[in-house]
């Protein structure tokens, strides 16, 4: 079935939206933190421009009205004429979250969002006021003298026009350019919003009318526009059809009888000239002086190619990797079993597909990862509002914004930061009376991270506010009946309660909070990603709150072991090392649980046939096979195990939609003999453990 070219060029064209949309939140960072450079400034103007533009081209006009009267205001603090003050970067921000809610809007073809004229207003007061009615987006008819100029690049003759130093386009497009449904109007009157313009059209190649095709791309313009604009204004505007069309821009003459430089091309990537139409001279009588260099800077789009690809068909590729990542570890299973020898034919051939799997693994892995700084700047847009919303000073500072995850991972993580933020801002900070009274700014500040640690990935939400008042919760908690009256709490245990359905600390119900739900909703997001959320709070200083979540998905390392006759797979980034006990290495402690003694530090056991219930703690552990494993908060911890197999790659197939969250269990996994295998969780499975490794005592009994 063919597809439209035209939604094609739309679909790219939102695209490109969203790329501008992240340049912009990231120059207007910048400006919020004082890097208010010319590049920084000149970074803002052009991507809101160049949005406007694209806009223009399909007939958004309600993004195309906005997109310029906000570009009006940046043109003036570009011009130096408005300062860069924090008023005018936080309407700056607004306008911004705005031109975001228009693009979606004209995406999906819904009403333009409301509020966009207090905004508009509130940055137009900024330089005082609504500009001039002929400066509006309305894009007045260009006047076009229709009368035939030729195409050939004759500089030696001097041109008519008065001014020095202007630019010059020739611009024909290519019957391609019709046909993907561009409309070379709309150029033209996006190039005369930049500056006056004056537009010659050729119809020099226009037949009869019994000799006309309709489909054929017959017209020519040549533009001259003033010499101060710039240059990567003057390409943006040809962005989508630069690669359906014949585009030549150059300067004009600086003065009468002087020989310009030859104009800078614009063509396809790959393509380093312009056809000549057949009657051009191809070489002059003498020979000319050789141009001057043309300083063209390059582009992203010439530094790094990308393809969009939809995410259904990456899903696909990855589910067939883990299908082919299966069927790898049965052909291993029944190599082993036929008792080859480890240097024939086919044992060399599967260690070599083995490698080829891996590779072709984790090249899929590296498809779906993505940069969390999309979702952390849409976590910079709710802070905004929820801070203009309770009448709080408020700044997000963000790290990690390059760590990478798999996209799923992103997308099901928007619902339940945005609960943690909201929260920091309406209960984790102070009023800004408060702060000052504490000894504080009067700005708070929400730090929103992530990085990478024991193979997971760790997203964490701090403020400095002033922390969880432990007292209340607990009275809020005794009055609703979650706890009894003579319950002696940790502060931990205290700060869990936080997680329960319909618990809320709010006095009164608003716009943010009050109605008891969020925690809730955020524990179960995250445990339905297989990841956990800890609190950590000091009175005082503030709340922290940690996200862990598997990197991926799809495929993981694992450790291949067996305990009580049941398999099970450990992640191999959680695991240091492993050891044989010696009777010398347990000590005990309690009366039912070991510690072992391993370099001067004391590590607890855990004994995961006792603790899974398989059976019954051992007698003794002496010879017996330990995994080392890290925890997230840098502490160690031991597994018991009866043996270790293989370390191999395994697919992970979740559990958590049909049997619920199972503590210590992960997911589970298909092995090379058709067995199911649990993936363990081995942080969560210490976090829950009895820690029972020895049998109690007959005489402690009863």
């Amino acid at each position: 079935m063919a597809t439209d070219p035209m939604a094609q060029i739309r679909a790219s064209f939102f695209v490109e939206c969203e790329e501008l949309l992240e340049s912009l939140q990231d120059s207007l960072s910048a400006l919020q933190d004082g890097s208010s450079d010319s590049e920084t400034v000149n970074t803002v103007f052009r991507a809101v421009h160049s949005i406007k533009g694209g806009a223009g081209a399909f007939g958004l006009d309600a993004l195309v009205a906005f997109a310029h009267r906000y570009e009006t205001v940046l043109d003036a603090l570009r011009a130096g004429r408005l300062e860069v003050t924090p008023d005018a970067v936080r309407s700056f921000f607004q306008a911004a979250d705005l031109l975001q809610d228009h693009v979606r809007a004209a995406h999906d073809g819904t009403p333009a969002p409301e509020g966009a004229e207090a905004v508009l207003c509130a940055l137009e007061t900024l330089i005082g006021g609504p500009a001039e009615p002929e400066a509006s987006p309305g894009f007045q008819p260009v006047p076009f003298a229709f009368e035939p100029i030729p195409l050939a690049l004759d500089f030696d003759a001097p041109d008519d026009l008065p001014a020095p130093a202007r630019w010059i386009i020739r611009f024909r497009p290519a019957d391609a350019l019709y046909a993907s449904g561009n409309e070379p109007l709309h150029l033209l009157r996006a190039l005369a919003a930049l500056g006056a313009a004056e537009v010659r059209c050729d119809t020099s190649d226009v037949p009869a009318l019994e000799a006309l095709r309709p489909d054929a791309a017959l017209l020519s313009w040549r533009i001259t526009l003033p010499g101060e604009i710039a240059e990567e204004e003057l390409r943006e505007v040809f962005d989508f059809v630069e690669d359906v069309c014949t585009l030549e821009i150059g300067r004009e003459a600086e003065a009468a009888g002087a020989r310009p430089p030859a104009p800078a091309i614009v063509a396809p990537q790959a393509v380093t000239s312009v056809a000549r139409p057949p009657a051009v001279a191809e070489a002059p009588a003498e020979p000319a002086p050789p141009p001057g260099p043309v300083e063209r800077r390059a582009t992203p789009r010439e530094t790094a190619a990308t393809v969009r690809v939809d995410l259904d068909r990456i899903d696909r590729l990855v589910n067939l990797v883990g299908e082919l990542v299966i069927n790898q570890a049965m052909l291993a299973q029944s190599v082993a079993e036929a008792g080859l020898p480890p240097n024939s034919a086919v044992m060399t051939g599967l260690e070599a597909f083995m490698m080829l799997t891996r590779d072709l693994q984790d090249s899929v892995m590296m498809i779906r990862a993505q940069p969390v700084k999309p979702l952390f700047q849409r976590m910079a847009r709710i802070v905004r509002e929820a801070s203009t919303a309770v009448g709080k000073e408020v700044r997000l500072h963000t790290e990690g914004e390059a760590t990478e995850v798999d996209k799923t991972v992103i997308e099901r993580l928007a619902e339940p930061l945005t609960h943690m933020i909201r929260n920091a801002v309406d209960h984790g900070l102070e009023t800004p009376e408060l702060r000052l009274a504490a000894g504080k700014a009067a700005e708070g500040v929400i730090s929103l991270s992530a990085q990478h640690r024991s193979g997971r990935i760790v997203i964490e939400v701090a403020d400095d506010g002033a922390g969880i008042n432990r007292p209340k919760v607990r009275e809020i908690a005794l009055a609703r009946g979650l706890i009894p009256a003579d319950a002696a709490l940790t502060d931990a245990e205290i700060d869990a309660l936080l997680f329960l359905p319909g618990f809320s600390t709010a006095s009164q119900v608003s716009a943010l909070s009050g109605r008891g739900v969020g925690m809730d909703v955020v524990r179960q997001a995250i445990q339905s990603l297989g990841g956990r959320v800890t609190i950590q709070s000091a009175p005082g200083q503030g709340t922290r709150f940690s996200i862990s979540l598997p990197l991926t998905l799809a495929v993981l390392d694992g450790m291949v072991v067996s305990v009580a006759d049941e398999t099970l797979v450990v992640p191999l980034a959680s695991i240091l090392e492993t050891a044989t006990l010696a009777e010398g290495d347990i000590r005990a402690l309690g009366p039912q649980t070991n510690v072992i003694h391993l370099r001067g530090a004391f590590v607890p056991l855990y004994d995961l046939g006792a603790e899974l219930g398989y059976r019954a703690p051992k007698p003794s552990y002496e010879g017996g096979i330990v995994l080392l494993t890290a925890q997230e908060d840098g502490s160690r911890a031991a597994l018991i195990v009866d043996a270790i197999h293989e370390q191999r790659q395994v697919v992970i197939k979740g559990l958590q939609q049909a049997y619920g969250r199972i503590p210590g269990v992960a997911a589970a996994t298909i092995l090379g003999n058709g067995r199911i295998a649990l993936i363990l969780d081995t942080a969560d499975l210490v976090q829950t453990a009895t820690g029972r490794t020895r049998i109690r005592p007959l005489a402690l009994a009863g």
